[in-house]
């Protein structure tokens, strides 16, 4: 916007109309703020749910960085909770699903086209169904602009430990806090210290992996309910019942194992059968336990309704354990139970890039499910093309990759920006990365360099595939990431960074 007076003369601020400056500072805003509106779908072993809310991004002006950082989050609009429906043939009922799904977005005012991100996240024994990764996908495409489908149990553990509101706690007290989630299916553990999560641990223990009739007989029996009652010498039975022992027993079993996560930060014995992830096994002791999940709902006594499952036993056994000093650490509430999933994939699923990024003129976006791998680089001292170009080669063979699908390269930037040394590196990733397939190259960096790295390799060294380099995302090794379509005026691509764990994969 230029503005001028009748004599050609440019006019101070002061003198501008009211329009004007509201025109010009509203220009400001956007170029250093993004709004997102945001849903989370949560399909798990006992309940579904949904939440709305918005996310407010905004640019971290600290040291002329280009990252943009939450600031903001509110709920707009939360879902009543559904028990999943599971049909006899081992699938989910994507008609009830989806019934409730469209409801959900009626009562709350907002159209699909209203959304912009979001996650639709399997969690616990839904992974497990046979339309799984169907329903997630449809789910998905169906859900806003760029609504992601996910499973997996690290991925659970992460959003839990954040929607729940753990690592807040943990970043404002600098206490470490060991967050434990036990929904329908699976417990999942988070230890957190300073805000940062330093290990993931999922089992399968949880509240319905059996469930009742109104006449005690058993409607449900989950497999590790089976492996677990095999162990014990219980025989479980569809349509028969069980008898007060045999329950006690099993509930005391999987009591036992999430309490022996807890004391001891692994498992032992049958519990290593049932761990679905590595074991935490960090050796850190938390100052503080809180809980999320279904089975937190009794553990604080917000909940005492029964559902014919063991949620409210399991709840018995473990707040036992902490009135009897055998788990001698202090428990604390989070703040958030059932929702807390819910709450992560809503409000925490979603990145934004820096603005200092690199994308070719053509590109067709979004792009999902692009692995990431870290190569091991030692960027934070002398280095040449040839040791980058290897340690690529290295990290490819790692996964197995091939060129029918793209990779993202994930590099750690230390050191400062030189053109030489930024040179060498583009020098380096151009030789692993080869002309023979016109996927695109993609690089996540985790400094403000995307931008000049991106251009060295498409314009100095000419590199034949659509480069792609996206900096200010935080990534781990194994995490996938789907690529969003550029947001204006701020020139920055949403990143959801997710978990794919579906049956068969």
């Amino acid at each position: 916007m230029h503005i001028r007076t009748h004599d050609g003369d440019e006019p101070h601020f002061h003198e501008w109309s009211e329009d004007a400056k509201n025109a010009i500072a509203e220009i400001i805003w956007k170029t250093e703020n993004i709004e997102l509106t945001t849903v989370g779908i949560d399909i798990g072993s006992s309940t579904s749910h949904l939440m709305f809310a918005r996310v407010h991004l905004q640019r971290n002006t600290q040291m002329l960085s280009s990252r943009f950082l939450i600031v903001r989050r509110d709920i707009l609009w939360r879902s009543p909770i559904l028990l999943t429906p599971f049909l006899a043939d081992y699938t989910i009922d994507a008609n009830r699903l989806r019934t409730f799904v469209e409801e959900c977005y009626r009562d709350a005012g907002l159209a699909a086209s209203d959304v912009d991100s979001g996650a639709v996240i399997l969690t616990g024994e839904a992974i497990k169904r046979r339309n799984a990764e169907a329903i997630a996908q449809i789910f998905a495409s169906e859900a806003g602009k760029f609504v992601c489908a996910s499973a997996g149990h690290r991925l659970e553990c992460v959003l839990a430990a954040h929607g729940g509101g753990a690592t807040a706690i943990s970043r404002h007290t600098h206490k470490t806090i060991l967050n434990v989630d036990i929904g329908g299916g699976t417990t999942k553990f988070a230890l957190i210290q300073n805000g940062e999560i330093l290990g993931t641990c999922a089992v399968a223990v949880g509240g319905r992996l059996i469930a009742r009739d109104h006449d005690g007989a058993l409607a449900r029996i989950e497999d590790p309910a089976r492996q677990l009652a095999r162990a014990l010498g219980i025989d479980l039975r569809l349509g028969e019942g069980i008898n007060d022992d045999d329950l006690d027993r099993l509930v005391r079993a999987m009591s036992e194992i999430v309490i022996d996560v807890i004391l001891h930060n692994e498992a032992s014995g049958i519990a290593k059968d049932l761990l679905l992830t590595t074991p935490l096994a960090t050796g850190v002791t938390p100052h503080l336990i809180s809980f999320t999940g279904g089975v937190s709902e009794y553990i604080y006594g917000r909940e005492s309704e029964l559902y014919g499952d063991t949620a409210w036993l399991l709840a018995e056994r473990i707040l036992a354990a902490f009135s009897s000093g055998r788990i001698g650490i202090e428990m604390l509430d989070p703040g958030q139970g059932i929702r807390a999933t819910v709450i992560g994939a809503s409000q925490f699923s979603v990145q934004v890039s820096g603005k200092t990024i690199h994308l070719p003129e053509q590109l067709d976006l979004p792009i999902r499910n692009v692995p990431v791998v870290f190569p091991k680089l030692a960027l934070d001292r002398d280095f040449d093309a040839g040791s980058v170009a290897a340690a690529i080669g290295a990290a490819m063979q790692r996964i197995d990759a091939d060129d029918s699908v793209p990779i993202a390269l994930g590099i750690r930037w230390h050191g400062d920006p030189y053109y030489a040394r930024m040179r060498e590196l583009a020098v380096g990733i151009a030789q692993a990365a080869g002309s023979g397939t016109r996927l695109p190259l993609i690089l996540m960096v985790d400094g403000d360099i995307g931008k000049l790295l991106g251009h060295i390799l498409e314009h100095d060294l000419r590199v034949s595939r659509p480069v792609i380099s996206i900096d200010g995302i935080q990534l781990h090794e194994f995490d996938y990431v789907d690529l969003g379509e550029v947001i204006h005026p701020n020139n920055v691509v949403p990143v959801i960074i997710k978990s794919l764990l579906f049956p068969g994969r």
